[in-house]
């Protein structure tokens, strides 16, 4: 024979299984903002050297870049 779940018990695995999607869901688009967020300082920073490059000329960027440890 069948063991027969209540239905509350059915409502409550649904609303823990679209609970759990909506999770993982948020977690990706966390990522994906992240990684935006990465792509936008790269570009700030590519922007702010060239600027220093036009205003100071390249020995300002080369002595900027020497001053940074891990460049």
């Amino acid at each position: 024979m069948k063991t027969e779940t209540p239905i509350e018990e059915l409502k409550t695995q649904t609303r823990i299984e679209r609970f759990a999607q909506w999770l993982m869901s948020r977690e990706e688009r966390r990522g994906e903002k992240e990684t935006n967020l990465d792509t936008l300082v790269k570009l700030n920073v590519l922007v702010s050297f060239l600027t220093l490059a036009m205003v100071g000329g390249i020995d300002a960027v080369r002595t900027t870049i020497m001053f940074i440890p891990y460049f």
